[in-house]
Parts: structure tokens; sequence; C-alpha cells
């Protein structure tokens, strides 16, 4: 009994135990939690509830439940051609908003939004085709009260005021709006504005005026600017010029007073050097005088020592003549001897005579040696002498020019003074004259350019006058122009055809009579030329066959009725018209050159 109670307790555990578990997985089955992304309401049995931040359990048959998202969502709104926002002042702009709105987490709110939006939190896209009227009218209602350049100029203000707006009507769906967003404001295009249409008609008449308005001050802008570009290129160049031309006076100016400076600088430096070198002459004549004197003594010194040598020298002449006449003296008397020991025995004194002749030659050869010094000690003597004399009046001649040089220094002195004073009024005259001379050649040019214009004008008027009246001329008076000159220059024009004619070196002509028909008269005496004229009319008229450009010297001949072919036919125009009469001629011989 025991065993069965306790089987039977076993088997109503397990049977609890079941249940337990049954009843745990339908619970978890069936309830269902919130989170922070995602809250529901739960309708049906027991009445609505919010869940937010819980769970609740949901019947699958006695409750229903709505997902709301509690997510921050981001909904663009743009406004832009065709459907651009009006502004007060009647200008159509391209808006492009981003508004950002949740669902409050309140229980009303979520009741609200899950009631009035139901499933659209879930999807932006949906919810944003149903409240995007709201956000538009939001837009619309605050640009009407804001220009176009106010609402460029306070978007932070007109955010606000959309955000005020559209805020009411998002509470009634639960929503709210965190902030918005403009991201793109800008001028509509003008072609989307309609010209029917009375904000499009204004805010177009506005736009176009305004746009005018900035070309006409931009061009305004640029032209002022050009204006003063041109104004202060040419007030530059006015200055740049005034600036050269001061340059150049003052170049000028600069040059005169160089040119005097250096006139005063070479006067001073002449008279510094004319100073100088009469002191070096003055110090030069002293020192030459001092070796003048100097000289005079030492000349004095050696006079008296030439005196004293030339009466030494005399008496050595003295004493070597009286040896000369005292050796003559003996050497003759030897020679007497000797010739007389020659008369008395020759044979014997032969080699005596040979020794006496050699000693006669070597004293004959002393002498001459002593008188040959005796005439160069004379030359030097009077060499000497003749050279301090020399130097006596080389001194004077010195002393000449010294005082020469020294009056000649004076004179340069005060010529340097004069020269150096016309060399500063000629450097002044010079400027002066290159200054006016620049200024008579600046007016010169100006008015050979007036000329020049002149000249050109009235040879334009005449030209025209000219022109005009070669104009009015007809045909026959231009042809008689053009044929008057043909006949001024008819002369250059036949004499240029017939160049050629000077590359013939002889003609020969050879007339044979009686040939072809050519008859002879019976008279043998007397006979015609036939279809030529006479023979030298035949012979011009045979050689104009051979003109340069005949064909073009024939059409301009014939302009003034003239015929090149034959002479006949260049002077007609000379001729009177006369009966023809035969010409007879003397018969010549059948063949002639």
């Amino acid at each position: 009994m025991a065993g069965m109670a306790l089987i039977e307790i076993l088997i109503m555990a397990g049977v609890g135990l079941a249940a337990l578990l049954i009843l745990g997985l339908i619970f978890a089955r069936l309830y269902r939690r919130a989170s922070k992304e995602v809250s529901f309401v739960r309708t049906g049995f027991g009445g609505e509830k919010v869940v937010m931040n819980g769970g609740a359990l949901v019947l699958p048959v006695l409750h229903e439940t709505i997902p709301v998202n509690m997510n921050t969502l981001r909904l663009a709104v743009e406004r832009k051609s065709e459907q651009a926002l009006i502004t007060k002042d009647r200008m159509r702009v391209d808006v492009l908003a981003e508004f950002y709105v949740r669902v409050q987490p309140s229980a009303d709110a979520i009741s609200s939004a899950a009631q009035t939006l139901g499933l659209r939190t879930m999807h932006p896209e949906q919810l944003k085709d149903l409240v995007e009227g709201k956000f538009v009218d939001a837009l619309r209602s605050v640009a009407a009260e804001l220009t176009m350049t106010e609402l460029h100029e306070q978007r932070t203000h007109f955010v606000q005021k959309v955000q005020q707006v559209s805020s009411e009507d998002l509470l009634k769906n639960g929503l709210e709006l965190e902030t918005v967003s403009l991201t793109g404001l800008d001028q509509t295009a003008m072609e989307f504005f309609n010209p029917s249409n009375a904000f499009d008609a204004e805010g177009l008449t506005r736009l176009t005026e305004e746009i005018e308005l900035r070309k006409k001050l931009r061009n305004d802008i640029e032209q002022d600017t050009q204006v003063q570009i041109k104004t202060k290129n040419l007030e530059s160049q006015r200055q740049t010029l005034t600036i050269s031309r001061d340059e150049e006076y003052a170049k000028l100016e600069q040059q005169r007073e160089i040119e005097i400076r250096r006139a005063e600088q070479s006067a001073e430096v002449a008279r510094q050097q004319a100073e100088k070198s009469q002191a070096a002459e003055q110090a030069k004549i002293a020192a030459q005088q001092q070796i003048e004197q100097s000289k005079i003594e030492a000349d004095r010194a050696v006079a008296q020592e030439r005196i004293a040598m030339e009466q030494m020298i005399k008496e050595r002449e003295i004493a070597k003549e009286r040896s000369v006449e005292t050796q003559n003296v003996e050497k003759a008397k030897a020679i007497e001897l000797s010739e007389q020991d020659r008369a008395i025995a020759i044979a014997e004194k032969s080699r005596a005579q040979s020794e006496a002749q050699a000693e006669a030659d070597k004293a004959r050869a002393l002498a001459v040696q002593a008188e040959e010094q005796v005439v160069t000690v004379r030359e030097k003597e009077v060499a000497d002498r003749q050279k301090a004399i020399e130097l006596i009046e080389a001194a004077k001649e010195a002393e000449r020019e010294a005082i020469a040089i020294r009056v000649a220094a004076e004179a340069e002195k005060n010529a340097a003074v004069d020269r150096a004073e016309a060399l500063r009024e000629q450097a002044r005259g010079a400027a002066d004259k290159t200054k006016i001379e620049a200024e008579a050649a600046a007016e010169a040019v100006k008015a050979a350019a007036e000329a020049e214009r002149v000249r050109y004008e009235v040879d334009a008027k005449g030209q025209k006058a000219i022109n005009e009246a070669a104009n009015l001329l007809s045909a026959d008076q231009v042809a008689m122009q053009i044929k008057l000159k043909l006949i001024e220059n008819l002369d250059r024009i036949i004499a240029e055809s017939v160049k050629p004619l000077e590359a013939i070196d002889s003609i020969r002509i050879v007339q044979m009579e009686g040939l072809n028909g050519a008859g002879a008269a019976n008279d043998g005496g007397v006979s015609t030329a036939a279809n030529g004229g006479n023979l030298a009319d035949q012979v011009v008229s045979g050689a104009l066959r051979y003109r340069a450009q005949a064909p073009l010297v024939d059409q301009l001949l014939a302009e003034v009725g003239l015929n090149g072919k034959d002479v006949h036919g260049l002077t007609a125009a000379l001729r009177e018209p006369t009966v023809p009469t035969v010409t007879t001629v003397p018969t010549v011989p059948d063949a002639a050159e």
C-alpha cells in the first residue's frame, strides 16, 4: 500500500512538473518584451496596455500588438522647380530640409503614435508620405514671412520657426521634432517662373530688375575701374614724363656744372703746374748756376794745370829737340867717320859699317816715335781746351734758356687762367645752346608734322576732286585721252619695237627686173616699183616685219589710226591725200649691193 501510494505521489509530481514545464513553455512563448528601440501597444482582453522598457503576455486570440519605433528618423523634404517655395518678396527658392523626428517616450505619445500612425513608424518612407504635407506647409508658411535674402542670412531663425510650426501638429501623432536642418537653399531657375502666375510674374519682374541692376552695377564698376586705370596710367605716364624731363634737366645742369668744375679744375691744375714748374725751373736754374760755378772753378783749375802742363811739354820738346839735334850731329859725325874709314878700308870695315848702319836706323826710329808723341800730346791739349770753351758757352746758353723758361712760365700761367675762364663761359654757353636747340628742334618737329598733315589733307582733297572729275568723263573723252597718251608715247613705243633692227649688220639688195611678170620699159631706161613704192620703201617695210611684239604694237598704232606694217602706214598721217603717180627712175644694173 505504501508502495502504491509512493508511485501515485511520483506520478502526481511528474504530472505537476510536466504541467509546470508546459506552462513555462507557454509563458515563454506568449510573453513579449519591449526594448529601447521598439515599444508596443497591446489591445484586446484586459484593455489597452502600453509596454515600454518591459514586457507583457500576448495571447494569440485575446490580444493584438502594434510595434512603435522609438528611434530618431530622418525625413528629407525637398521643394524645387515648380514646387519651390514662394518667399515674402514673391521669389521662388529651392529648399532641401531634413526633419529629425521620433516618438515621445511616454505612454500617451506611444498610444497616439500606434493609433494614428500604426506600423508606419517602422517604415520611414511610409511615415514621410504621411507627414510630409505638414512639413511642406510649415516650410511654405515660414518662407512666406521672409524674403529670399532673409532666408539666406537668417537660416537659424527660419529653422526655429519651421520647428515651432510643425511641432504642434506632430504632437497629435505622438511624434516629437528633435531638430530641423536646412541643407540646401538656392534661388529657383528663371525658366521655372510662370509669367501667367501673379506671384511668379511679380517675382520674375523683381528678379529681372535685380539681375539687370546688378549687371548695370557690375558694368558701371568695370567701366569706372577701366577709367580709373586709364586715368591712373595717364597720370603715371605724365609723372614719368615729368620725371624724365627733370632727369634730363638735371643731367644737363650736372653736365654744365661738371664742365664748369672741370674748367676750374683744369685752370687750378694749370696754375699749380705753372707754379711747380716755375719753382722747379728756379731750383733747376740755381742748381745749374752752382754746377756752372763749379764747372768754371774746375775749368779754371784745369786751365792752370793745362798751362803748367803745356810749359812742361814745351820744355820737354825743347830738351827733345836738343837731344835730337845732338844725335843728328853725332850721327853726321859718325857718318863722316865711317865714310872716311870706309874709304880707307872698305873690306876690313864692312862689318863695322853694318853695325853702324843698324845703330843709325834705331836712332831714327826713336826720333820718329818721340815726334809722334809730341804731336799726340799737342792735339789732346787742343781738344781739352776746345771742350772747356764749349762748356762755358753751354753754361751761358743754359742761363739764357732758364730766363726764357721763366718768362714763358709766367705767360703760361696767365694764359691758363684766361683759358679756364674761357672754358667756363664756353661750357655755360654750350649748355644754354643745347637747351635752346632742343626746344627749337621740338618746335620744328611740331611745325613740320602740322605742315605734313595740312599738305596730306590738301593732296587728299585734290586727288579726290581729280578722281570725281575723272568719273564724270564720258566714254569718248576717256578714249580720246587714251589715244592722246598713246600719241605722246608713240615715239618710245616704235623705238622699243624696232630695237631688234639694231642687230642687223648690213642689208644687201638684189633687184632682178623682168622676172615673174615684172615688165621693163621698152625705152630701156625707166621702170616702176610694183606694189611697194620705191626701193628704199620696200627695204624699210621688209625690216619692219622683224619688230619685237609686232601684234601688240600694231594694235596700239591702230588705236590712233596708224598702220605699223610698212613705212607708208606709219607716215600716212603726215601726208596729204594725193593722186597716185608713177615714179620713173633710171635703170639700175641687174644685181647691186
